[in-house]
């Protein structure tokens, strides 16, 4: 701006001094007049330009104090926006944490119960485990549950839901294992923990094992039409397999779907198996006979007798995550079994490959259990983490619907109605 007046001063002095000496009929009084009116503009010139440099600036100025203000709404807009998503993210990782932790101390609780129910003493304490209904007589609400129970068995109210079973570590499913759950009249589910306490020493235990037996053979069927190539463990009782009544009909039924036997696998606990007798373990044979193959879960000694389960035709061994994990120490520079000092802990899965047994690595909850999990070789996983429990759709359910007269001839022969 200041050379821009500078020239309009250079350019009017210049032209007034050609005139004063050219005297060119103007004189030395226009000359004058020319110079001077050369300096008003340009001091006029730079006092405009002064004004409107002075406007920009406090104009810049306004517009740096919004950018600043806005600059701060940002920040406390982000800074609430974080504290927010942190917010949520504490509050869901407490209610996940929280779900968790109730669906171990169910799975605990059922596990308790599982092995508790098939205690002899227990079983006296109902009045012999058969049909004496003390408990009926004795409780009220424990009559009242037994009835919900025989109603739901009665009225087909009972519900198949499956959990997958996925290889390691490309987690493709490759088995399922199947649950019941009961439902009563108002549609309310019940879980085993509240069921097998009642239906138990009552003999309903082989109803039920029945009912899941025959829609696990039907999904079975379901799943091989669309060449989905998965087994589904099936969980029986102990009481069901020394049932002198309910086995002869659950054999024979088997034989007639022995073509899949392959993708049929019967399971129970390690208590359970521990505890068989001649009888459960002629008829575990029975059903070997017939190709089909047996797992067993709920293991807490990892020290396994591999030549007596492969003679059992136990093909598959579920051990939880947490119980396997924790068995883990450093022995001279190798991670080793707490249980079985001597081998190997990734070396464990192999051993048991030896005698055609698979391990699988169940109630897997995290990430960093997966990672600890591939380190010891093992080829198959089950938990929360792969896929909850899901229950099969209703119009599924109504494929699978047993005969008419099946569940009635269970509940007559367990002295129901």
């Amino acid at each position: 701006m200041a050379l821009l007046s500078g020239a309009y001063l250079f350019l009017a002095s210049t032209v007034a001094v050609l005139l004063w000496r050219t005297g060119a009929g103007w004189g030395a009084g226009m000359a004058g007049l020319i110079g001077t009116l050369g300096v008003a503009f340009a001091m006029h010139n730079l006092i405009g330009r002064a004004v409107e440099s002075a406007r920009l600036r406090e104009e810049i100025e306004r517009l740096r104090e919004a950018h600043r203000l806005m600059v701060d709404h940002i920040e406390a807009t982000q800074n609430a926006l974080e504290g927010l998503e942190d917010r949520l993210q504490t509050a869901s990782e407490t209610r996940t944490q929280a779900l968790t932790d109730e669906v171990h101390m169910l799975e605990d609780l059922v596990a308790r119960l599982s092995e508790s129910i098939t205690d002899p003493r227990v079983l006296r304490s109902y009045g012999g485990g058969g049909h004496s209904g003390h408990a009926g007589r004795t409780d009220p609400r424990t009559s009242a549950l037994l009835e919900t129970v025989r109603e739901a068995l009665a009225d087909n109210r009972v519900d198949l839901y499956l959990q997958p079973v996925v290889s390691l570590p490309q987690r493709r499913t490759v088995f399922y294992e199947s649950f019941s759950r009961l439902r009563d009249a108002d549609g309310r589910v019940l879980m085993p923990a509240e069921y097998l306490r009642v239906a138990e020493p009552e003999g309903l235990v082989s109803a039920i094992d029945n009912l899941l037996l025959f829609r696990c053979v039907q999904i079975v069927r379901r799943l091989a039409k669309t060449d989905r190539r998965v087994g589904i463990f099936c969980n029986i009782s102990l009481a069901s397999l020394g049932d002198e009544v309910f086995f002869p009909q659950f054999l024979d039924f088997l034989s007639q779907n022995k073509d899949l036997s392959g993708a049929l696998i019967f399971e129970l606990g390690q208590n359970a198996f521990s505890d068989r007798g001649s009888l459960e373990a002629r008829n575990m044979a029975k059903l070997a006979d017939l190709g089909f193959r047996f797992s067993m879960d709920k293991v807490s000694d990892l020290d396994l007798d591999f030549a007596d389960l492969s003679r059992a035709d136990v093909k598959f061994v579920k051990v939880a995550a947490g119980v396997l994990l924790d068995q883990l120490l450093e022995v001279d520079g190798r991670l080793a079994l707490r249980s079985l000092p001597d081998v190997q802990a990734s070396d464990y899965a192999a051993l048991m490959r030896r005698y055609g047994v698979e391990l699988i690595v169940e109630k897997v909850e995290s990430e960093r259990q997966v990672i600890d999990i591939l380190e010891l070789e093992i080829g198959y996983g089950q938990g929360h983490l792969f896929g909850e429990p899901r229950a099969i759709r209703d119009s599924v359910l109504a494929e699978t619907a047993p005969p008419s007269d099946f569940m009635h001839g269970a509940l007559r022969r367990s002295g129901g109605r």
